[in-house]
């Protein structure tokens, strides 16, 4: 039997090596992985650490992944997992930056296509999973359906807060009477409430003094700075932090704006989270054998506001959603993280993949294959992208 962070390890890298298709794709891998296969925790558990993950600033994938790790083996394991979920994409962004002359290559590839595909069918699997379990009845499937189209009509960061807060008000008024059975007790790792408040302050305290730090003139400093207020800053995380990132390293001349443009689009063709971009601008503005030091110094900067956040909010999470109040407006977060989810399933999901009746059909028996056959994802995700190299 492995231990509970031998599981962490094992389960994150392997999706580390299979996560492909961004952020909102990473929410189906892992509902997948730890709700479906091995039953970590239920999909009203799973929903709430999405809806904690949305509403805090930085990226929700990764900081998904940080949470399911701690609570299963504590902050190492958080760590662990974030490590682990990572890696493949970092050795990959590292390996770009040493070679960033060969990325034009990768546009247009078929691969690539075939990647965007399946990530329609993983995503698709998740809304009807994550539907059929949470949207149970007529209010939460008219809160789902609702959320979807406030998320269409008016997309953007604020409009998907504001969504989960409204739909987390209407669940409390609509379930606020209805007796509902406490949660378990949370897993000792994460009850400690000292160390999170602990991170609370160092979140907090290195956003008011790194500025002031990198005012010395450091570079290494300056960098840092730049990279973790990038990181603390962003919501919606995955793409929206590419124009905060260019602010940051483009106008002070670290790095050209094409050599920061070809570092993007091989950005889209590695699993793992998007964020890890920053190891490669690390890379490429330090320069020299040794670059890969300033690679895993920006990388570390960007994912250290998640990692203090996650770690500061989690136990306190844990303690709200045990109250009846709590779990009633649960309900109505709960439906809303389903309903947003279908809206990115159609745009940037099917909007950026499905071109041609021929995409449809290839979706369609990848939702199958995941969703009725129970193929492994890692299959489907390898067979599409063979598919997609293939009809090139």
């Amino acid at each position: 039997m492995p231990s509970p962070l031998g599981e962490v390890c094992s389960a994150f890298l392997k999706l580390g090596l299979t996560s492909f298709g961004g952020p909102v794709a990473h929410l189906g891998y892992l509902r997948e992985e730890f709700v479906g296969k091995r039953r970590w925790l239920t999909d009203d558990a799973y929903a709430d650490l999405v809806a904690l993950c949305q509403f805090l600033p930085g990226p929700a994938s990764s900081q998904l992944v940080f949470a399911l790790g701690m609570l299963r083996a504590g902050i190492l394991g958080a760590l662990a997992a974030s490590l682990c979920f990572m890696l493949p994409s970092v050795l990959l962004m590292l390996a770009l930056a040493y070679g960033v002359t060969r990325v034009a290559s990768l546009q247009g590839a078929g691969w690539l296509h075939g990647l965007k595909l399946a990530a329609v069918a993983v995503v698709a699997q998740a809304v009807w999973s994550m539907g059929r379990s949470i949207c149970i009845d007529r209010a939460r499937l008219t809160l789902c359906i609702l959320a979807a189209i406030i998320t269409l009509v008016a997309p953007g960061t604020l409009t998907q807060i504001g969504v989960i807060a409204a739909c987390a008000l209407l669940g409390w008024i609509l379930y606020h009477r209805t007796p509902v059975p406490p949660p378990s007790e949370p897993p000792a790792k994460v009850r400690g409430h000292i160390p999170a408040l602990i991170a609370l302050v160092v979140f907090f305290a290195l956003l008011v003094l790194l500025p002031l730090a990198a005012a010395t003139g450091n570079k290494s400093l300056a960098l840092f700075d730049s990279f973790y207020r990038s990181g603390a800053l962003v919501f919606g995380g995955g793409h929206v932090v590419l124009p905060l990132l260019r602010a940051e390293v483009v106008p002070p001349g670290w790095i050209t704006d094409d050599a920061f443009l070809a570092g993007y689009a091989g950005a889209q063709a590695v699993p793992g989270p998007l964020f890890t971009f920053a190891a490669y601008l690390g890379t490429v503005i330090q320069g020299g054998p040794n670059a890969w030091v300033g690679g895993l110094w920006c990388l570390l900067a960007i994912f250290l506001p998640a990692w203090l956040l996650i770690g500061g909010t989690l136990p306190f999470w844990h303690q709200l959603r045990a109250k009846s109040w709590a779990q009633a407006a649960l309900k109505g977060a709960n439906a809303a993280v389903v309903g947003l989810l279908l809206a990115a399933l159609y745009t940037p999901v099917i909007t950026e993949s499905i071109t041609s009746p021929l995409d449809v059909a290839a979706a369609l028996i990848a939702f199958a294959a995941l969703q009725f056959w129970k193929a492994p994802p890692w299959t489907v995700v390898a067979l599409l992208a063979a598919a997609g190299q293939w009809a090139i």
